[in-house]
């Protein structure tokens, strides 16, 4: 399994991005998926998942609101639609695949084992 992420770059607080990351692998119908994102000094975070019944979504409390993740499955490729920037996105986001068919959804960075590159998103104030 392949993944390649794009979009990030650099805006101003209030700005919108969106990200991409095509995915490889003819189960991606069967996969849960998610981004993560990773800012100096921080760990690993969770930011928003979807499922692959039903395309449930699951978002971090500090995105809530403001970010809205989708699939297309017969693109292989999972978006993240990211709203009102704020200076405290800055991070690299990285798309992530559980490639277990069928499992159940997790926000646990453990549970995914297939990892996009990263693109780097920077939000001025």
């Amino acid at each position: 399994v392949q993944l390649q992420a794009s979009g990030g770059g650099l805006v101003q607080a209030g700005d919108s991005l969106s990200l991409s990351c095509v995915v490889s692998g003819r189960a991606f119908h069967a996969w849960n998926l998610a981004w993560f994102r990773l800012a100096p000094g921080k760990e690993r975070e969770f930011v928003a998942g979807i499922s692959w019944k039903n395309s449930n979504t699951w978002y971090s409390d500090s995105v809530k609101g403001r970010f809205t993740i989708s699939r297309d499955n017969d693109k292989g490729t999972v978006y993240l639609q990211m709203n009102s920037l704020e200076p405290e996105d800055t991070a690299v986001y990285y798309c992530a695949v559980d490639t277990r068919r069928q499992a159940a959804f997790s926000r646990l960075a453990m549970r995914y084992d297939s990892w996009g590159q990263g693109t780097l998103v920077t939000v001025s104030s």
